[in-house]
């Protein structure tokens, strides 16, 4: 039987298990999850937060992480202004991005989710407001959310993967995790 843990990765910490690349060393998952075995699905960038799942089955690994198995990845953006429906329409259709086309994305303006605070806060700009966006995507290129929301205008402040699949967030405090 695989094992799949569920951890929220909490901002400013490393999705692998070692950082040998810092003169300094940063947080990695070996600081937060103690399983011997298990590897991270995919990765999350450091400045991002949320769902990383870990296992100890290497097609399982393949099928979460390959964007060819196309698995829905589902994030929260808090984003610089108000996205107009032309933007939004943008993302929903694709974007062209220096590294090509994406697959259109399913987004919508959401009221403010219920989270913890991020440490540190986003800057906030008193003449610019934002706004969240909960956007799903079935592939997962190099920082492509933030991309995305750049392109139409939006920079990402603030990004939570939310949901892989039918794995989800929900009652997983950040720097913890479980079971699947």
């Amino acid at each position: 039987m695989s094992r799949v843990i569920l951890f929220n990765k909490p901002y400013d910490v490393l999705s692998q298990f070692t950082d040998r690349n810092s003169p300094s060393p940063r947080a990695t998952l070996s600081d937060y999850v103690k399983v011997p075995g298990v590897y991270p699905a995919g990765r999350l960038d450091r400045d991002s937060e949320g769902l990383l799942l870990l296992t100890d089955d290497g097609r399982l690994q393949a099928r979460i992480a390959d964007p060819k198995f196309k698995a829905p990845k589902t994030y929260l953006v808090q984003v610089e202004g108000i996205p107009d429906e032309a933007a939004l329409d943008a993302l929903r259709t694709g974007l062209m991005l220096k590294d090509g086309p994406t697959r259109p994305a399913e987004v919508e303006r959401i009221d403010v989710p219920a989270l913890w605070p991020r440490d540190p806060p986003i800057r906030v700009r008193l003449s610019i407001p934002d706004s969240w966006l909960r956007l799903t995507i079935r592939e997962g290129r190099n920082r492509q959310v933030r991309r995305m929301t750049a392109a139409v205008g939006h920079p990402t402040l603030r990004l939570i993967r939310w949901r892989i699949g039918d794995w989800t967030l929900a009652d997983i405090a950040p720097g913890t995790w479980r079971d699947a």
